[in-house]
């Protein structure tokens, strides 16, 4: 049968050029489905299985080649992501660059020109003072005073000068090579100003930094026996940690005659002092309210005899229930009783499983526990400890208290969990599952308006996701839609929220005490935009976040001093490739946030860096000799896998290592 609308337009006269009909809206793909149907058809009208096949064939291949296509632009942007996080960590570091924390390349070249002697206007504008008139083209401008000036150019062009022959340009000084790693840059130096009026061409290849006619970056080459030169710089006090075994599960002193080995092996090392967990587990552990001191009495009266300082660590976490753990302090017996009728008052992840690692921050005003609240029991605890220890109190025996705030004793979420079957990459899971969170969020989400909200993101993966295996934190994921924001902030404010909760008691419990707050180091998937690790465990800091500043903001409120872990690790090429590691652009941005409002630093190292060259990157973090503001920790926690008298450390690296932090040594390591 014919159609109406093709007959219609065979009878109209020849000579009037029919109107163009609207085409009907195609779905995405349509041209490439009716060209394979057409295919598909036989001269004869039927349609041919072979024609078919082999287009179906070819049309599936060519999807795969641009699925992968689109894998391999992925992994450039990531590379060259990598490599800008590596220059800006260096320049920041080594370079001592007023970089803003969310820089991109056009800050670090007004940043090499203005170092230069260049001025960058607000709007890119780049030129050099000169004392003859200035260019009429400039001088409509009226935001800006007239002056003279030289070639303007913007600071976007600074990158192809290399390639310009007309322009003059000084013989390259730094060559910045993709392998580089912040490391590497630590002999980076700027340059007196060069008075010679002679100019060179340049001869540089495109991708190092070059016209800048004074001030050059330029690589200092330090003698071998002044690399490692510490004499003179700030002294850094050492504490070191006691072995977790040192008390029983029965409050008793397990070993005092290896004690007092190994703090007479201390103090022949020039060590400042020593930190002691009190668990919570062993103190109060069978019935409420019943505290067992005698074990840390008689501790801190063997410290005594050695004339070292003590900090104390309230550790209201578990320890220990790992498939290598020789050791196991749980929460207090009469806790895991309440929990086996209650199990909400752990934190609990998405498919329900709950972690005994320290209880959920949902019932710190919950009166659930033997009709106490979270925090209550915490204080109690805490109060009780400072009328039992009185009066080494008053000789001054206690010279910091350290609050545990989350498992580790550190602030944030157990979203990384062994237990759980965590292993490292892995993004971790959200931990607000147990119903007193839950309510919470409800309420967060009916107060802004939209109730739907009051749950979960159902496609953040599991504990051992990547980010980019996600619907949530893959780029351009859910993370950052309305609802990802909203769940993040309130999330994270709920970790806030119970620092300042139980801070505000500890303040009252240790009045004119130190109190020190630990904070973790999730270094790994930070190089990526969601920082997927990072949020899962409290910290809301995508990279157009500044996770750190709302916490540190409630820290300072209090205080507090802040014990970031340290973890000494230059990360390897395949694991900053695979895991988008960044440790030290992590250290950057946590050390510097804290410090730029005024708080005092202090740091701690992993159980798995003791090596030597993880020490001298810690030493570096510990005291950056190139900040102009002399910057430094304010003491350092050392802490070994086990007793120092096993032979574990070797006793030569370490005391090199404590001489280092005290600033009263020079040379290489010892071999």
């Amino acid at each position: 049968m014919q159609n109406p609308q093709s007959s219609t337009n065979a009878n109209q006269d020849p000579t009037i050029e029919p109107q163009p009909q609207p085409q009907p809206r195609r779905p995405r793909g349509f041209a490439a489905t009716a060209a394979a149907a057409a295919a598909s058809v036989s001269p004869t009208g039927t349609p041919s299985g072979t024609a078919a096949a082999s287009t179906g064939s070819s049309t599936g291949k060519g999807k795969r080649e641009r699925e992968k296509e689109k894998e391999r632009t992925k992994l450039r942007e990531r590379h060259r992501r990598a490599i800008t996080s590596r220059m800006l960590a260096g320049l920041r570091q080594y370079g001592n660059f007023p970089l803003p924390a969310r820089a991109d390349m056009n800050d670090v070249l007004a940043a090499l020109a203005r170092e230069a002697g260049w001025t960058v206007e607000p709007d890119g504008t780049t030129y050099r003072l000169r004392h003859s008139p200035p260019p009429q083209h400039h001088q409509h401008l009226g935001a800006f005073p007239v002056r003279s000036v030289e070639s303007p150019i913007s600071a976007s062009s600074l990158k192809s000068c290399s390639v310009k022959a007309t322009l003059d340009c000084q013989p390259p000084v730094v060559r910045i090579d993709e392998s580089l790693s912040p490391a590497s840059l630590d002999s980076v130096v700027i340059a007196e100003r060069d008075t010679r009026s002679e100019k060179y061409p340049s001869t540089s290849p495109i991708n190092s930094v070059e016209c800048l006619e004074a001030d050059q970056l330029i690589q200092d080459v330090h003698s071998g026996e002044h690399e490692n030169d510490f004499t003179g710089t700030q002294y850094v006090p050492v504490f070191i940690k006691l072995s977790t075994g040192v008390i029983n599960n029965f409050c008793q002193l397990a070993d005092p005659e290896g004690v007092r080995q190994v703090l007479s092996h201390m103090k022949s090392l020039n060590v400042d002092g020593v930190v002691v967990d009190c668990w919570w587990g062993i103190v109060e552990g069978w019935n409420p309210q019943k505290y067992v001191w005698s074990g840390y009495r008689e501790l801190f009266n063997v410290i005594q005899e050695f004339k070292m300082k003590i900090q104390v660590v309230m550790a209201f976490h578990e320890y220990g229930r790992t498939d290598t753990a020789e050791l196991l302090i749980s929460l207090p017996q009469w806790i895991l009783e309440i929990g086996k009728e209650n199990q909400d008052i752990f934190f609990t992840d998405r498919e329900g499983r709950r972690t005994t690692e320290c209880l959920s921050w949902g019932i710190d005003k919950e009166r659930v526990l033997n009709g106490r609240t979270g925090i209550e029991v915490y204080f109690d605890f805490m109060r009780n400890f400072r009328t039992e220890f009185d009066d080494l109190f008053a000789e001054g025996l206690f010279s910091a208290v350290e609050i545990g705030l989350g498992p580790s004793g550190e602030l944030r979420y157990p979203s990384f969990s062994e237990r759980m079957g965590w292993r490292y990459p892995g993004i971790g899971e959200f931990q607000c599952y147990d119903k007193y969170l839950q309510q919470n969020l409800r309420k967060a989400a009916k107060l802004r308006g939209h109730s739907f909200w009051a749950r979960g993101p159902d496609n953040a993966g599991q504990y051992n996701s990547r980010p980019h295996e996600t619907g949530f934190f893959c780029e351009r994921g859910d993370y950052d839609s309305y609802y990802g924001r909203f769940f993040l902030h309130w999330y994270a404010q709920s970790l806030t929220d119970h620092a300042d909760n139980v801070l505000s008691l500890a303040s009252l419990a240790f009045e004119e005490t130190k109190i020190i707050v630990k904070v973790p180091a999730i270094y790994w998937w930070y190089k990526t935009s969601s920082h997927a690790a990072e949020v899962t465990a409290g910290y809301y800091n995508p990279t157009n976040q500044d996770g750190y500043s709302p916490v540190f903001e409630v820290l300072k409120k209090h205080s507090v001093t802040i014990k970031f872990v340290c973890s000494g690790l230059q990360v390897c090429s395949y694991e900053s490739d695979e895991a988008f590691a960044d440790p030290e652009g992590l250290s950057w941005q946590v050390l510097n946030s804290a410090w730029d409002r005024g708080l005092t630093v202090a740091g701690e190292n992993t159980l798995s860096c003791f090596d030597r060259e993880g020490c001298l990157r810690i030493i570096e973090t510990a005291k950056p000799r190139n900040d102009p503001d002399h910057r430094h920790f304010s003491f350092f926690v050392y802490q070994q896998p086990s007793p120092l008298v096993e032979g574990v450390i070797c006793f030569l690296d370490l005391d090199y290592f404590i001489k280092c932090m005290h600033g009263d040594i020079t040379g290489d390591l010892v071999p």
